[in-house]
C-alpha cells in the first residue's frame, strides 16, 4: 500500500468521474486541487485554484491538431477550448491520470477525456482507464492497451472521465482507492 500522506490529486472537478475521484480523496483524507477557470461549474471543489485566461492559454492548441489525434470533432465553441486547454493543466501537473471512459477501437478514448489520455502519452505519464463498457482497467503500455491492475501513487496524481459513471466505474474508483491506501 502507498502512503497517502503523501499523495495529491488534480482534477477539474467536472461531474462524474472527476466529482467522484474528489469525494474519495476527501474521505481517505488526501489533499487535492480542483483546478477552474471563470465560468466553469463544478461538481466537486476540494481546494480550488482559478486559472486566470493567461494560464489557460499555455494549454491552447489547434482544435485541428485535438480532431486530427482523437479522429472526431467537437463543437468550436470557446466553452469546449477552455475545457480542452484545462485538461492540459490537469495532467501536466500529475505524474499519472487515471480515467473512467470507453476505449475505442482505434485505441483512443471516447470524448473530451480521450484528449486528456492522449496527452497523458505524450507527457510520458502513467496512464490508466477503467473502460466501462469491459468493467476492467487497462494500462497504455507505449503502442497498445494492455489489462492493468493500477494503485493510485504515493504522489501527485490526475484524474478525469466521463461524466455518466456507470455502477461498475463508481466500484472501481472505490476499491482503486482500498488498494492504493488501505481503509478510509
Amino acid at each position: 500500500m502507498n502512503d497517502r500522506t503523501r499523495a495529491h490529486l488534480i482534477s477539474g472537478g467536472h461531474k462524474g468521474t472527476e466529482a467522484m475521484f474528489g469525494a474519495m480523496a476527501e474521505e481517505w483524507g488526501i489533499p487535492e486541487t480542483t483546478l477552474s477557470f471563470e465560468g466553469h461549474r463544478m461538481a466537486h471543489k476540494g481546494t480550488v485554484e482559478v486559472l486566470s485566461d493567461e494560464e489557460l492559454e499555455k494549454g491552447t492548441v489547434s482544435m485541428s491538431l485535438v480532431f486530427e489525434r482523437l479522429g472526431r470533432r467537437f463543437a468550436r465553441g470557446k466553452g469546449i477550448r477552455r475545457v480542452i486547454q484545462s485538461i492540459f493543466h490537469i495532467v501536466r501537473r500529475g505524474d499519472s491520470l487515471f480515467t473512467l471512459g470507453w476505449i475505442q477501437k482505434d485505441g483512443t478514448v471516447k470524448g473530451g477525456t480521450g484528449w486528456g489520455v492522449e496527452l497523458a502519452k505524450f507527457f510520458n505519464r502513467d496512464v490508466h482507464v477503467f473502460d466501462q463498457d469491459r468493467a476492467a482497467w487497462f494500462t497504455w503500455q507505449g503502442t497498445e492497451w494492455v489489462d492493468g491492475d493500477p494503485i493510485l501513487p504515493a504522489g501527485t496524481f490526475s484524474a478525469t472521465g466521463t461524466r455518466t459513471v456507470s455502477e461498475a466505474g463508481e466500484k472501481a474508483i472505490r476499491a482503486l482507492f482500498e488498494k492504493s491506501y488501505g481503509a478510509a
